[in-house]
């Protein structure tokens, strides 16, 4: 049998690619995180007497908030393609790269940012569709833009970051309480560290495609390490609001104390050291963090 035989036509290879391509714009790795912090949101905010857990409400859920986030990716792909190629963090992205038209990732993004937003105000409530819809537009109207404009990004970026508890929990329960905002206050402390890291191991590419996310010079450190510090350490009586209410017991209040204070030494070895090393330990310890305390109070619930 010739080689020629076994290869695949050049059509199907490229609609590979094309679809390949396509769910790398939708940033699946972020979306990942997206759906576990709007399910912590959702089951937390289940009314405590209730018949059968709602499956059905849960995926409808997910499934608009994820639509609406991918659609954030891909818009916000579109608008820094320019931008993405300079850097080599991103360089090799689909749009960047030259994989992809232009206008159709425009219409790609367009039509998922449409559909989420309809999808979840239909399918769950308005409440979680406007929240949403809020997220969308501060993202892609606010932070993006002001990324070349004022290291202070990094706070406008957290506001719309931090709302996939806030979705979950306006989905399954139809209203927003003191709970849902502690949940979006954590979530919104959690990304400084965890941008922080980011930032600092690309720092000479962020410069390079002309993102202030940092400040230019040596104040470029003290600024990372009073982010890191600051949010991380602010993080450890948060996460214990939940016992001081007296919605969590002991396990929880010891689980998540060990789980901050250890995100606070990783934002502190960062801060201290100022190495690449250091940065790329407290992402990992981010990405770990994140889940194990949703986690923590889904089980404290059960």
């Amino acid at each position: 049998m010739s080689i020629a035989t076994l290869a695949p036509p050049p059509c199907a290879m490229r609609s590979n690619a094309s679809a390949a391509d396509y769910w790398a714009l939708t940033k699946p790795e972020i979306n990942f995180l997206i759906a576990i912090a709007t399910f912590a949101g959702f089951y937390l905010g289940l009314p405590a007497r209730i018949h059968g857990f709602p499956f059905m409400l849960l995926i409808h859920t997910l499934l608009g908030t994820l639509l609406l986030s991918s659609g954030a990716g891909a818009l916000n792909q579109y608008i820094e393609r320019r931008f993405d190629a300079q850097m080599r963090r991103t360089a090799r992205r689909p749009l960047a790269d030259g994989r992809l038209e232009p206008l159709s990732v425009l219409w790609f993004g367009i039509l998922l940012s449409f559909a989420g937003g309809i999808y979840l105000a239909v399918a769950a409530n308005a409440l979680a569709g406007l929240l949403g819809v809020f997220t969308l537009v501060s993202y892609l109207a606010l932070y993006t833009p002001l990324k070349r404009k004022t290291p202070l990004c990094t706070v406008v970026g957290a506001l719309p970051g931090a709302m996939p508890p806030l979705i979950g929990w306006a989905a399954g329960s139809g209203s927003l309480s003191f709970e849902a905002w502690v949940l979006y206050a954590l979530l919104f402390l959690w990304q400084f560290p965890h941008f922080m890291a980011i930032a600092w191991m690309y720092r000479e590419d962020y410069s390079r495609a002309g993102y202030l996310v940092l400040p230019r010079g040596e104040q470029s450190g003290r600024f990372m390490s009073w982010q890191a510090l600051v949010s991380s350490f602010a993080l450890i009586p948060l996460s214990l609001i939940l016992t001081l209410i007296g919605h969590a017991g002991v396990v929880y209040f010891i689980a998540a104390c060990l789980l901050s204070t250890g995100f606070f030494f990783y934002s502190a070895r960062l801060a201290f050291r100022r190495t690449n090393a250091a940065a790329r330990r407290l992402l990992m310890v981010s990405i770990i963090y994140l889940p194990l305390v949703f986690l923590l109070m889904v089980l404290n619930k059960l």
